[in-house]
């Protein structure tokens, strides 16, 4: 049987897998559907401090220096934009910033925004937002706990992609749940996004913006 999810394991596969994955194994990957990248950088760096074209590696090269700087207690300090069909996708390695609630609300004023968040040390994250409004959220691994202004507003795609909507019980259901939590959250977002990301979608010129002036862990 073919594996649904293939597309989507790159995202969560562990550091010592032999997985490209640009992105680490703690980052937050946020949509926005029909705001230009430079627009979306706007909303990160309101101050109007000049944001800079990179490659990955040398927005990875900068987040590398930022955490050494602050021992990592900051997240990775930076975003990187680039267009994918309608949506602006932003990255933010070695962060959680834009996964959180109130920080997201704020970057969807005015659009439509989906940002999932993957932090091997504590939790993963998933938001859906509107118009500034988090409508659905949840942890990808506890899916049935749910809150937001809507919570059930994305069950039948949620069903769809295999994250459960009751709760389930024993060891393997657990182990099943939190294996494919974070792919779940992903082909999730595609549905919704229509993007499926893949470990060469921000190999192109990113529109990078510093984060650190409004941004809280």
């Amino acid at each position: 049987m073919p594996d649904r999810l293939a597309p989507f394991r790159w995202l969560a596969a562990p550091a010592t897998d032999n997985v490209r994955n640009p992105l680490g194994d703690v980052f937050s990957v946020s949509f926005f559907q029909g705001v230009e990248p430079a627009d979306v950088a706007a909303r990160f760096e309101p101050s109007g401090t000049a944001v800079r074209s990179m490659t990955v590696d040398e927005l990875g090269d900068e987040v590398a220096e930022f955490v050494e700087e602050t021992d990592g207690g900051d997240g990775g300090g930076y975003v990187g934009i680039t267009r994918i069909g309608d949506w602006s996708v932003a990255i933010e390695p070695c962060g959680r910033h834009t996964a959180l609630g109130e920080n997201l609300a704020r970057l969807a004023e005015g659009c439509e925004a989906v940002a999932v968040g993957r932090h091997d040390y504590a939790e993963h994250g998933f938001l859906y937002a509107v118009d500034g409004e988090i409508v659905t959220a949840f942890t990808p691994h506890a899916p049935v706990n749910r809150w937001g202004s809507d919570p059930d507003r994305l069950k039948e795609p949620m069903r769809r992609v295999g994250l459960p909507l009751t709760a389930t019980t024993g060891k393997a259901a657990w182990d099943t749940r939190w294996d494919d939590a974070l792919p779940k959250a992903f082909a999730l977002a595609a549905m919704i996004t229509g993007v499926t990301l893949t470990p060469n979608s921000f190999d192109g010129p990113l529109l990078v913006a510093s984060i650190t002036e409004w941004a809280q862990v």
